[in-house]
């Protein structure tokens, strides 16, 4: 018997980009992965303030209550090395309120402009059960927007060992060095286990 698992999310980039690294099957009631039918749902989630870690189980927490079934929540960071790691869980709202041009210039007087892209997924099989968490991480470098502007920061992170940003890359290439493929790697191995 399949299980179904609601991925949070509204963003269909993601959705897309997760179901083509859990190598997944789309279809018309949700995607095939392994025994597990992943479907997706928009959900209003407060954000509370801490560590990656701690606004993952929040958010994988309230999910799985608002859905009253399985869920995979997913929180990424960009964490700046000059900056001891912010903006890191808060990205999303420095990117909407500075914009990408405005993430560049926050390092503009620091040499280091490395950076980390982190990704944790918070799986969550029910209302009273514990969060599971999968976090994978990629280095990089902080450049001037290059690529595509579609997909949050893309064009702004260029991962160690690439001259290309993510937004510059061949998605097939992305997906498997990508911070989000790292976290889900993990997740394959442990729905595997769970099949």
């Amino acid at each position: 018997m399949s299980k179904t698992i609601t991925f949070v999310t509204g963003n269909s980039n993601k959705l897309k980009e997760v179901i083509a690294i859990l190598g997944g099957q789309p279809g018309p009631e949700g995607s095939k992965v392994g025994n597990f039918t992943v479907v997706n749902k928009s959900l209003d989630l407060d954000e509370v303030q801490g560590t990656i870690e701690t606004v993952t189980i929040h958010k994988a927490k309230e999910a799985a209550r608002q859905v009253n079934g399985a869920v995979l929540v997913e929180d990424t960071c960009l964490a700046f090395n000059a900056m001891n790691d912010l903006p890191g869980p808060y990205i999303k709202w420095f990117l909407k309120a500075i914009g990408l041009q405005g993430l560049v210039d926050m390092l503009y007087k620091f040499e280091d402009k490395g950076a980390k892209a982190v990704c944790t997924f918070g799986y969550c099989e029910g209302p009273e059960s514990e969060v599971k968490l999968f976090q994978g991480i990629t280095k990089g470098k902080i450049v001037d927007s290059r690529g595509p502007t579609d997909f949050g920061w893309d064009s702004v992170f260029e991962p160690e060992g690439f001259n290309e940003t993510y937004a510059e890359m061949d998605k097939s290439v992305k997906n498997t060095i990508s911070h989000r493929f790292r976290a889900l790697d993990k997740l394959r191995e442990f729905l595997k286990i769970q099949e």
